[in-house]
């Protein structure tokens, strides 16, 4: 912090915004300030994330598939009917644990730093689920074997809420302003991949071992398996480098830290006072993308089998040509996000389901299988324009201090609340009404939920993250935009952490003259030097 900083500047000019102090400007943006993004490291950056998250998800996802064996060994009586009820049971449990996860992991992640804190999820995920395929079964200790597999869930659980939330931060501060919609989304597609590994690890050692061996020891090979790939992940995230937004923020901290004994991440209570609308305006878009998504992923299968009469091998290759189209859509929604902007992709999204997921249906009530593939075409596209722009809109919601804690707060919270709750609710308002439409009625219910959000949510679409420096491809971009701050509406200089000076202050270079900032603009750092003491 400069010298100049100090309580007793002169006095304030008459008629002049209490938000920003007329004796106090921040210094003009000079070209070393932005982020030059070096391109081996964003290549590592992005493509370690991508794959350490897709190991994730694979380890995460290989339960749900091998549901029913899991049923049969590790519940009394092993009947397939009770032990899949109790398995299902077990499967919910983990996003239980999400929140929670969410909470300590974006707390560490804002103070230790992304990298590590996503290696320790790397660490935590693939030790559990080695776990499991090393556990007694039911026959072997009985009801001890329930509850190890209960406590192995639960720390899958644990470490994906901080997953989703460190991955999408981690990536969007390391990209250039201009894309980084394009590569934020490609963290969901590395996710999808790593589901459809998991499916196609199960399908294989069930079509080549059959059904007796798979029960017998079969069953444990895909668990085992997360150790190797656990170790592939944690290889690549710990290749990669801390955000240059995270290490920007650590070192302007420090310097205000020495200046006026301010401390940098805040603590859940001052997040949700500081914060609470744009957490509000994130859980609406997570409730309103993750109930489409998950009625997609998760639930479809059990639609087409209970309400539509399709066996459950057609219930599940019926949505395979779904989702792989839908992975290789996400970048390409997250490439026109960059173009056009978030809340016009996102506003796509949510039209989409509003006006379509009734006649969606109504498609897959029909009962052909070109209709249901057209009906499940609709709710994929919705997924796409929701999904492949909520890496990129959600990071930049939040300031770089605190950006992990409040992206684990809001996601993992509407994640438990609405994403993991969609097939139950949905399968319930069937059987509670008898109208086969429910799901479609409890989709457009949360998109017009979020539709809300989206409209009271930032454009931050070529726009620095709020509190880091702008970040660009080269040398020559930077230079072009320092020339043209003056002129340039998608800089908030007040939102940068560049240093605070008096205004008028002279100095040696005009690069560090004071910018002339509007009335009203909003400079954390004199909210922080008024809690120090340092009164204007």
């Amino acid at each position: 912090m400069p010298q100049d900083v100090h309580p007793a500047a002169p006095a304030a000019e008459p008629g002049a915004s209490r938000k920003t102090p007329p004796r106090f400007r921040k210094r003009r943006l000079r070209v070393d300030d932005v982020t030059v993004v070096e391109k081996p490291m964003l290549r590592k950056a992005v493509g370690g994330t991508v794959v350490g998250n897709g190991m994730e998800w694979f380890d995460f996802g290989i339960y749900g598939y091998l549901a029913v064996t899991m049923g049969q060994l590790f519940f009394a009586g092993g009947t397939e009917g009770e032990g899949l009820l109790g398995s299902l049971a077990v499967f919910a449990v983990s996003f239980l644990a999400r929140p929670l996860g969410g909470l300590v992991f974006g707390r560490l992640g804002d103070r230790i730093g992304r990298q590590r804190t996503l290696a320790l999820t790397m660490i935590m995920m693939a030790a559990s689920t080695f776990a499991i395929g090393l556990l007694p079964t039911y026959a072997a200790i009985g009801g001890w074997a329930t509850l190890l597999l209960v406590l192995c869930r639960l720390i899958q659980g644990f470490s994906t809420g901080g997953e989703y939330a460190g991955a999408t931060t981690f990536v969007s501060e390391y990209a250039p302003d201009k894309r980084r919609g394009f590569l934020a989304s490609i963290l969901d597609t590395g996710s999808y991949l790593g589901f459809a590994l998991g499916a196609a690890v199960v399908s294989l050692l069930q079509f080549f071992l059959g059904s007796a061996a798979m029960l017998e020891w079969g069953w444990r090979l895909p668990f085992l398996l997360a150790g190797p790939l656990g170790l592939v992940g944690l290889y690549f995230r710990m290749r990669i480098e801390e955000s240059p937004a995270f290490q920007a923020a650590q070192d302007a901290q420090e310097d205000k830290a020495k200046a006026a004994a301010v401390d940098g991440p805040k603590t859940y209570r001052e997040i949700i006072a500081g914060y609470w609308r744009p957490i509000a305006l994130a859980m609406l878009l997570v409730a309103a993308a993750n109930t489409v998504g998950y009625a997609l992923t998760s639930y479809m299968p059990t639609y087409l089998q209970e309400a539509m009469g399709y066996d459950a091998l057609q219930g599940t290759l019926l949505t395979i040509p779904v989702l792989v189209l839908l992975s290789a859509a996400i970048p390409l929604t997250g490439r026109l996000s960059d173009r056009i902007g978030r809340r016009p992709v996102l506003t796509i999204g949510s039209l989409i389901t509003i006006v379509l997921a009734i006649p969606a249906f109504l498609l897959i009530g029909m009962g052909n299988t070109l209709a249901t593939i057209a009906g499940l075409a609709i709710l994929g596209a919705a997924t796409s324009f929701y999904v492949g722009n909520l890496a990129s809109a959600l990071p930049a919601l939040f300031p770089t201090s605190s950006r992990y804690a409040s992206m684990g707060l809001a996601y993992n919270f509407a994640v438990a609340i609405f994403g993991g709750t969609t097939p139950l609710i949905t399968q319930a308002l069937i059987e509670a009404t008898g109208n086969e439409l429910m799901p479609a009625y409890y989709l457009v219910a949360t998109s017009v939920l979020g539709l809300l959000a989206i409209r009271r949510m930032p454009e931050s679409a070529k726009r620095p993250l709020p509190g880091a420096m702008p970040a660009v491809d080269t040398a020559a971009e930077a230079r072009d935009l320092v020339a043209g701050q003056d002129d340039n509406p998608l800089l908030n200089i007040g939102g940068m952490p560049l240093d605070l000076v008096p205004a008028g202050h002279a100095t040696a270079s005009p690069a560090a003259d004071p910018v002339d900032l509007p009335a009203d603009t909003e400079i954390p750092e004199l909210r922080d030097l008024e809690a120090a003491g340092v009164r204007s």
